[in-house]
């Protein structure tokens, strides 16, 4: 699914930022529905910040983006499924930049209704932008290498809320230590982590609304998943276990559609 280019890159949109910062103060409740999750019960700052902003929709929708490059963009497809118009944001001495996608490829394997329905799902999509970022940012490192087993140690991060529930939370990016989980089994497409301290079965830390899309890396800072989901106790949607995407089983389509768009990444090849 692909999107018209905009004619130029937007900076730090007078009217434009105001309209979308009240869309998302008023469709703040709709941050309560998404699929995946800010980091609760985490830390403020954490690995790769310089290689991650923030994906919002006209909805009010808040999520991670991870920087493959100086335009392409990787985040979690339910995130920029085509129901609304997409963002990419971040501030810039202070101001609000936001800035209108020149194209968004969802992964094929994609079902928007996959998490009611029980089915499978590869949840990511990657964004391309008309001008390069700003060169603050660096690229991301993507793992190629072994899927990591349980209880190994990870490392979750975005920009979603610290608090389930409180939109005004968002906008901090937070990480988390977790190590995974095989609940299912040994993961070939998803793997699931949680919060030592919490086993899965008890509130921890771990990703909220908002940390969709955002890293999950390994103990050497490379990123071997994307975050699409989570799970809490009754009542909730964050604490127990938080769900990725891997990046290593995907690299065929990562690498052909980046190629089509005259871009790279850098994998870190792990045996």
């Amino acid at each position: 699914m692909r999107y018209p280019a905009p004619s130029q890159q937007e900076g730090a949109m007078r009217g434009g930022t105001a309209k979308w910062f009240a869309g998302l103060a008023a469709a703040a409740s709709a941050l309560l529905t998404l699929p995946a999750s800010a980091v609760v019960g985490g830390r403020d700052g954490g690995p790769e910040a310089g290689s991650t902003l923030m994906v919002l929709n006209a909805r009010g929708g808040v999520c991670t983006g991870i920087v493959l490059s100086r335009r392409a963009i990787l985040t979690a497809a339910h995130c920029a499924d085509g129901r609304t118009d997409l963002r990419i944001h971040w501030r810039e001495g202070g101001e609000p930049v936001l800035i209108e996608p020149a194209a968004i490829t969802l992964h094929p394997e994609f079902n928007a209704k996959a998490v009611a329905a029980r089915q499978r799902s590869i949840d990511l999509a990657l964004v391309r932008l008309a001008a390069p970022l700003p060169a603050r940012f660096s690229a991301a490192s993507l793992v190629d290498g072994p899927l990591p087993r349980a209880g190994t140690a990870i490392t979750l991060a975005g920009y979603g809320v610290s608090r389930e529930g409180e939109a005004k939370t968002t906008g901090t990016y937070r990480s988390a230590a977790l190590a995974t989980v095989e609940p299912y089994g040994p993961g070939r497409i998803l793997i699931w982590a949680a919060d030592p301290a919490g086993g899965g079965k008890r509130p921890a830390a771990g990703a909220c609304q908002g940390d969709s899309g955002g890293p999950i890396l390994d103990s050497e800072g490379g990123i071997v998943a994307v975050t699409s989901w989570s799970t809490g106790p009754t009542g909730k949607q964050c604490g127990l276990l938080s769900q990725g995407v891997l990046v290593a089983p995907q690299r065929g389509w990562i690498d052909r559609t980046l190629s089509g768009w005259g871009e790279s990444v850098d994998w870190t090849a792990k045996r």
